[in-house]
């Protein structure tokens, strides 16, 4: 119970001050902690961790990967940069794109490649580019919201709860489709009198490498992949498949795919799993289950879970949330579970540290001289997380997923 706690104050921490270690490492820590104090043996925590998922996840990140390698992410914030010639116009595409890209690719590299052309394209415009990127982050994770593989914790929660492909997006796709208009109204309401950058333009737009070919092949593979998820075949074994037809190329090594791979949110899901597992394995998830339903939470209540899932996602992310939440409530059903990807999802809007996705774009816009703070995220992010909740709550009441 200890580690268990000292792992969820560091995902509240994000870190250990004055030390650079991040989430992934806590986790990993907590892990390897348990097994050197004899809690867990290797050959027990091996069990804990849900391969599946986390095959599931390096597979569709290899698929997105392919896209950036093909310059697909760059041209698509070219084209969305040069098109928009008004401010208005330009978050609306910003949104557009961000939102639709996350709903059939991992956010976290969709982000992580957008985030630089759009810093030096909204420049050479002479536009401030903190409006922007607060756009691009809340409509990927808005957007991601939509389907089974936008992010990671959709995807665990598909994965546990063996939810259908197309039945989540008919539940979960409008409800997301809200939210990215509540992102694009809230900042154009909050900075449509402060576009202009201070000191004019930032310089030409920097040209963006291209290959067609390579772009083809990603269409087929994701055209290939939501094939197969519309078949029997485990998800996992179809991402897999995808992934190691990619890596056959002539034009990119297979390692210029793997190094694009967010290793470190695997490492994460790893750890977390080995420690929530032995969390759940010693007895814990059951009474910290009992001692929520007595103070009144039920997860297939509408506002007990979309409280909880706004506080837990921006205490401890998102992520690690989902992951103690299914432990601590395992037998969720299919309609609570489409509700849990929802609710979490938009929740990590609130504060930068609600998502990773905000993390990678403001570390990346920091790279390129940009600065987004913690206040810069939470005045954006508090109302669209509010607004796009109570929304996405309202829908799944009426819609009779949830009851109040």
């Amino acid at each position: 119970m200890a580690v268990f706690i000292a792992v969820y104050i560091g995902m509240a921490t994000g870190g250990i001050p004055r030390l650079k270690v991040d989430r992934a490492w806590i986790a990993v820590a907590g892990a390897t902690l348990l097994i050197l104090i004899g809690a867990l043996s290797v050959e027990t925590a091996a069990p804990l961790v849900e391969i599946d998922a986390i095959v599931l996840l390096l597979g569709l990140m290899i698929l997105s990967a392919q896209f950036d390698l093909a310059g697909f992410y760059g041209r698509c914030a070219e084209f969305v940069v040069r098109t928009g010639d008004k401010p208005a116009r330009l978050l609306a595409y910003i949104v557009a794109l961000g939102g639709f890209l996350s709903a059939i690719l991992v956010n976290d590299i969709v982000v992580f490649a957008l985030t630089p052309v759009l810093c030096a394209g909204v420049r050479a415009k002479g536009l401030d580019p903190r409006p922007f990127l607060l756009a691009l982050a809340g409509a990927a994770n808005a957007g991601s919201a939509a389907t089974l593989i936008g992010n990671p914790q959709n995807i665990l929660i598909g994965q546990a709860g063996s939810l259908d492909f197309f039945r989540f997006i008919l539940v979960c796709g409008p409800p997301a489709i809200m939210a990215c208009g509540v992102v694009w109204l809230v900042i154009w309401a909050m900075w449509r009198k402060r576009w202009v950058l201070a000191g004019g333009s930032g310089g030409a737009l920097p040209p963006v490498a291209f290959d067609r070919g390579a772009m083809t092949k990603a269409l087929v593979a994701t055209a290939a992949l939501l094939i197969l998820f519309a078949t029997p075949i485990p998800r996992e074994a179809a991402a897999l498949t995808i992934a190691v037809a990619l890596m056959v190329s002539r034009r990119f090594a297979s390692r210029d795919l793997v190094a694009r791979v967010d290793w470190n949110l695997l490492l994460l899901f790893a750890g977390l799993f080995v420690v929530t597992g032995a969390f759940s394995e010693a007895g814990w998830s059951t009474s910290t289950g009992a001692w929520m339903q007595s103070l009144g939470f039920a997860p297939d209540r509408a506002m007990p879970l979309a409280v909880a899932s706004l506080v837990g996602s921006n205490l401890i992310g998102n992520v690690p949330f989902v992951v103690v939440l299914l432990q601590v409530a395992p037998n969720m059903s299919a309609d609570t579970l489409h509700a849990l990807a929802l609710l979490s999802t938009l929740a990590g809007n609130l504060l930068i540290v609600g998502s990773v996705v905000n993390l990678i774009v403001a570390e990346s816009a920091r790279q390129q001289g940009v600065r987004l703070g913690f206040m810069d995220f939470a005045r954006v992010g508090i109302p669209v997380a509010l607004i796009s909740m109570t929304l996405a709550t309202a829908w799944l009441v009426a819609g009779g997923w949830l009851v109040w």
